[in-house]
């Protein structure tokens, strides 16, 4: 089965990430079913779309919209699956609910985004544990508006244009490629942040 314009991709175990192992003993964390950042963002490739030209394979895992697999309640308070629900457990997505897919054990961005780790903020007047709108550039992709900037780089990024996501267990902020604002050069006291809880 193939779709015309959409990917049909399974999950990675299953809908939500709310649970954590500690021990041998598991903690349930969230059990709402409506909040968005327990939901699993993690996908399989089952089908890619005839109509779309891609280099996305069946089989890969891709980082996904958490809108594809989350439920949700209706004005009734009935629990619907998202429009993406195809059958048990399989989802449509669109091309734009898709941000990074993974070949050869590579992770790889999609066009209009990149990937950006937070740094530890140095600034002993802040209470915040991260410097804001600078990162180090950990998945990028070949456009036109990174031209110059490499993995590893030091960039700076315009406000409220990072979306949080935890991949391979590091916190990291989606950012659209043209929101990249400058490349910064290292001081030598940068460390990137990881929340122990991630």
């Amino acid at each position: 089965m193939q779709g015309l314009y959409y990917f049909i991709v399974k999950t990675v175990e299953s809908r939500y990430n709310n649970t954590k192992k500690i021990g041998d003993k598991s903690l349930i964390t969230n059990t709402e079913n409506f909040t968005h950042q327990n939901v699993n963002r993690n996908a399989i490739v089952i089908s890619t779309p005839k109509g779309i030209q891609t280099d996305i394979k069946k089989g890969d895992e891709v980082i996904v919209h958490h809108n594809v697999f989350r439920r949700w309640k209706d004005i009734r308070g009935v629990e619907q699956n998202s429009k993406g629900y195809f059958e048990e457990d399989k989802y449509f997505v669109q091309v734009d609910q898709l941000y990074l897919y993974k070949q050869n054990n590579e992770w790889k961005s999609i066009k209009d985004y990149c990937f950006i780790k937070p740094i530890h903020n140095t600034d002993s007047f802040s209470i915040e544990t991260e410097k804001p709108l600078v990162g180090v550039l950990k998945y990028t992709n070949n456009s036109d508006e990174l031209k110059g900037l490499n993995v590893g780089d030091l960039v700076g990024f315009v406000p409220r244009s990072e979306y949080e996501f935890i991949i391979n267990n590091e916190r990291l902020y989606r950012v659209l490629t043209k929101a990249i604002t400058i490349k910064y050069e290292y001081q030598g006291n940068e460390e990137e942040y990881n929340p122990s809880w991630t």
